[in-house]
C-alpha cells in the first residue's frame, strides 16, 4: 500500500488557482494568505504549496504572467544601480514587443478594468515585479522610487500597446530607451526629499 498524500488532481488545482485570482483580486497581495487560499478551495495549506510553492509563485500563477519577472529582470538588478533605467527599459520593451508574451500581456492590463483587477494588478506589478527590483537594487525607499517608474512604464503600455498611439505605437524601441531611460534613471537615484 502507498504511503504519504494522494496526488491531487488537476481539477484541485484548478480550484486552487481560481480562488486565489479571486482572493488576490479582491484583498490585495498582502492581506491574502495561503491558509486564506486553501480554505477557500477547500484544501490543506500544504496542498498550495505543493502545487505553486510560495505564495508569491501562487500570486504569480495567478496572474497568468507568460514570463517569470524574476528571471527576466535579474540582469537589470545585476548591473546594479549605474544605468538600471536603460536596462529596465530595454528589458521592459523587449518583452512587450514579443508578440508571443504581449498577447497575454494585454490580456492581463485588460483587467484592469474589471471589478478588483486594478488590484490585483497593481499588486502584481509593484511588490511581485518592481519592488523586488527596487529592493535588489538597493535603492533608499523602493516603494516610492519604484511607483514612480511604474507610473512611466504604466503610460508607456497604454499609450503603445493599448492604444496605440503614434508615433509611440511604431517607435524603434531603440528611441523610446533613450526618451525613457534618464528619466526612471533619476526617479532611481536622485533623492526624493
Amino acid at each position: 500500500m502507498p504511503r504519504g498524500r494522494r496526488p491531487g488532481s488537476p481539477e484541485t488545482s484548478a480550484t486552487i488557482l481560481a480562488e486565489a485570482r479571486a482572493l488576490f483580486a479582491a484583498q490585495g497581495y498582502a492581506a491574502t494568505s495561503v491558509r486564506a487560499v486553501a480554505t477557500a478551495a477547500g484544501v490543506d495549506p500544504a496542498l498550495v504549496h505543493h502545487y505553486f510553492g510560495t505564495k508569491r509563485e501562487l500570486f504569480l500563477a495567478a496572474l497568468g504572467a507568460p514570463v517569470d519577472p524574476r528571471t527576466v529582470l535579474g540582469p537589470v538588478v545585476a548591473g546594479g544601480v549605474a544605468g538600471a533605467g536603460e536596462r529596465l527599459v530595454r528589458t521592459f520593451l523587449s518583452v512587450w514587443d514579443d508578440e508571443a508574451t504581449r498577447l497575454p500581456l494585454l490580456a492581463l492590463v485588460r483587467g484592469v478594468l474589471e471589478p478588483g483587477g486594478e488590484r490585483l494588478v497593481a499588486d502584481g506589478l509593484l511588490r511581485v515585479v518592481l519592488g523586488p527590483v527596487g529592493e535588489g537594487l538597493g535603492v533608499d525607499q523602493p516603494e516610492r522610487r519604484m511607483s514612480l517608474v511604474a507610473s512611466q512604464l504604466i503610460g508607456l503600455v497604454m499609450a503603445r500597446y493599448v492604444l496605440g498611439l503614434e508615433p509611440l505605437a511604431s517607435a524603434p524601441a531603440e528611441d523610446l530607451v533613450a526618451a525613457y531611460a534618464a528619466t526612471l534613471q533619476r526617479y532611481l537615484e536622485v533623492p526624493l526629499d
